[in-house]
């Protein structure tokens, strides 16, 4: 299964996606590695941890997202993603993290997303903004948003 926007293709990690990204030189961090390990160890994890997000016009690699693991006890599931600096203030985000909340609104077992961003991390603050999650509390460095299922 993978996801489509109007400008991008969202895919789970598996070992072929990881292979597309390694042939690519992606390198955004050792997200989408660490999942693959533990998909190895649990099957279950397949959706709930990282997804890779390409265009569509040229299938390059432009970020990672997905989900800190699978569903807690009140179905919240905490997301994140990170995109590479020269795909920056396209709106290429918030396509991505539109659409892989869609999808989990979509899951049952899913009553409300979380996010947490740091304060001076303004791109990402305002990704969450446009999705209408709702700041819910905040430490000295981090704000923490939730979005409920409507």
């Amino acid at each position: 299964m993978e996801l489509e926007s109007s400008r991008l293709k969202i895919i789970p990690c598996t070992k072929e996606t990881v292979q597309i990204a390694i042939n690519q030189n992606y390198d955004n961090g050792p997200e989408i590695y660490n999942h693959l390990k533990h998909l190895m160890e649990d099957p279950s994890l397949f959706y709930w941890g990282s997804w890779i997000v390409m265009r569509k016009s040229d299938g390059v690699i432009i970020g990672d997202l997905g989900f800190k693991g699978k569903p807690d006890v009140n179905k919240t599931v905490e997301i994140g993603y990170g995109f590479l600096e020269d795909y920056w203030n396209n709106g290429y985000a918030t396509e991505a993290v539109g659409a892989l909340i869609q999808w989990a609104f979509s899951e049952s077992k899913i009553e409300k997303v979380k996010a947490e961003t740091l304060k001076e991390n303004y791109g990402s603050i305002r990704v969450l903004e446009k999705l209408h999650l709702q700041k819910v509390d905040e430490t000295e460095t981090v704000f923490h948003w939730e979005l409920s299922k409507q």
